[in-house]
């Protein structure tokens, strides 16, 4: 019987459940698509009733295999998302979707209260970023629906509430509350002024430390349930423990995420203008990072791609493009990718990559921006979905012709992540 770390991973698009073996290796996989629903306001959000029954279908279905033993459990979670909980710990809201737009009435008496958009935004290590600043959705839910924010007890994050689920414990997390939530005062390291002013402290439980675990019932025993990472932090867990020498990553999915813990520098205006912003490692340190949304675009665009070519949904994995492209050609805006006329391509291929020159000049301009100068970096890891696209990471490779452009053996890197911790807590 092997004995294995579980690991629920949530993300956008994915959910996954993973179980490691005592090499970190993975044995076991599965995945589910949940559809999404809408919320009490018409705006598309996650269904979090079908996550829970899936989460909890899985663990009820894992404990019937008699080959394996697990021995500990945690989670991964994509960030600013809150789940707000009454006096009985049920669930008071739908999952509001961080895409769901805030009311400009809202973030004007916001800001009128609280100071400027820059000031805030270089204190909390957050760019003004809507719903996507997750202390804001609660601000959101105190004027815009009083009579629900009265009975909230206690909110969590994402990776905390999944955690709540096995555990019965309410706990904070750092990477959760660190990722531009707008919540934490990078400087003064505690939570806002205006969090405190506004009593919304109240409904957040004491952070945990991350290997203060609570416990799970694995049939019928108890073993130790971690609190929950935010998937972006987690990432960067194993490649710290793959090197010294200073890296950036790129996490991809639905979203690039680079990120940069090499870079004790504050936020510069400049920075926080183009959407650079700070995570949190679980230790509490900051992590620079920048964002963009290109595994939407990537889904959206190889879509109509399809459409216009007669070719399937996912023909690009079929493709392998030699492209022998140079930095300097790659970082040309002028060959922008003809999204509106697709005519003037011959083929899919042709188009595809274009388009692909387009999503990775993007791409690279993110990354340059959260490096110092003072670093020498060598290495660029990529994991997740796009590090088994070959041409966006033939493109990446051009891009820093001075650089190690690596993919790594474990692209699960969010999961896996999550596994060394509590590994390493287990061995504590």
């Amino acid at each position: 019987m092997q004995e294995v770390t579980a690991i629920f991973d949530i993300g956008k698009t994915n959910k996954k459940f993973l179980l490691y073996n005592g090499d970190l290796q993975v044995i076991h996989e599965e995945q589910g698509k949940i559809p999404e629903i809408e919320d009490d306001e018409g705006f598309p959000c996650d269904d979090l009733l079908a996550i829970t029954s899936w989460i909890k279908r899985v663990w009820k279905n894992i404990e019937q295999e008699t080959n394996i033993e697990i021995k500990r459990l945690n989670f991964t979670t994509y960030g600013a998302t809150l789940i707000h909980l009454d006096k009985h710990g049920q669930v008071l809201t739908p999952l509001y979707n961080y895409l769901k737009p805030l009311p400009e009435d809202i973030l004007h008496d916001f800001y009128q209260k609280y100071g400027n958009k820059t000031d805030l935004a270089v204190q909390t290590a957050s760019p003004a970023l809507g719903m996507l600043n997750a202390g804001l959705q609660l601000y959101w839910l105190k004027y815009h629906k009083p009579a629900i924010f009265e009975q909230l007890n206690a909110s969590l994050h994402f990776p905390q509430y999944c955690a709540y689920l096995f555990s019965g414990k309410y706990s904070s997390e750092l990477t959760s509350i660190g990722c531009h939530t707008m919540l934490w005062d990078f400087l003064q390291k505690d939570y806002h002024t205006w969090v405190y002013q506004e009593n919304i402290n109240r409904l957040f439980p004491a952070i945990a430390n991350t290997y203060d675990n609570g416990t799970a019932l694995f049939r019928g025993n108890q073993i130790p349930c971690g609190v929950g990472l935010h998937d972006s932090s987690a990432s960067l867990i194993p490649y710290k423990s793959l090197t010294d020498s200073p890296f950036a990553l790129l996490s991809t999915g639905t979203w690039g995420i680079a990120l940069n813990p090499f870079s004790q520098s504050p936020l510069s205006h400049n920075e926080l203008e183009q959407d650079c912003l700070n995570y949190m490692t679980f230790e509490g340190n900051p992590v620079k990072a920048s964002r963009l949304f290109i595994g939407n675009l990537h889904e959206k665009t190889t879509e109509r791609l399809a459409d216009f070519f007669h070719q399937s949904s996912h023909y690009f994995k079929e493709i392998d493009i030699a492209t022998n492209i140079s930095q300097e050609e790659i970082m040309n805006p002028s060959a922008s990718f003809q999204e509106d006329n697709l005519a003037v391509y011959s083929s899919y291929e042709i188009a595809y990559q274009a388009f692909m020159l387009d999503l990775v000049r993007a791409q690279v301009q993110k990354i340059k921006l959260i490096l110092d100068p003072t670093v020498s970096y060598k290495t660029l890891f990529v994991d997740g979905g796009f590090s088994k696209n070959p041409t966006f990471v033939s493109l990446l490779s051009s891009a820093f012709p001075d650089w190690q452009v690596k993919t790594v053996a474990f692209s699960q890197g969010t999961s896996l992540g999550a596994a060394m911790v509590m590994n390493k807590s287990v061995k504590n």
